[in-house]
């Protein structure tokens, strides 16, 4: 794993997850299961995340996912916003994205971007590039 030049560099890092209620109980397991992915896969400490951006679906109003990811080991530093995901008929319900920019030592290639439960649906292109890492969360 790493980048041609040996560089750590500015990367963005795309994920999502669905919920299965709206319910601050639900919604806590998905963002947690949609982190523990993001950290793991892509071996991220959260020290080396410059800012993350949740957004949220119409149909999840229970709690901020940003509170979530603040109560997390060494996210209370990490600069982090919620956002509406604009509404679009027919569009995935009950979804929580995310837009995370991090340091990191590798290339775009090989960063995992984590789409989990319903929302693989949004990247099968993704999904099948990452078919051949471990799936505890697929």
């Amino acid at each position: 794993m790493g980048n041609s030049d040996g560089g750590w560099r500015v990367r963005a890092i795309r994920g999502a997850t669905t919920v299965s209620e709206n319910t601050a109980e639900a919604i806590r397991d998905a963002v947690d299961e949609l982190l523990d992915a993001l950290e793991t896969r892509n071996h991220l400490e959260p020290q080396n995340i410059i800012s993350a951006t949740f957004s949220a679906t119409r149909d999840l109003d229970a709690v901020f996912p940003a509170k979530i990811a603040r109560q997390r080991p060494q996210w209370n530093d990490v600069p982090l916003l919620d956002v509406q995901q604009m509404h679009v008929e027919g569009s995935l319900c009950r979804c929580i994205r995310f837009l995370i920019h991090a340091y990191l030592p590798v290339s775009p290639a090989e960063i995992h971007h984590p789409y989990l439960r319903g929302a693989k649906s949004l990247r099968p292109d993704w999904q099948t590039a990452s078919a051949s890492l471990s799936s505890g969360w697929e």
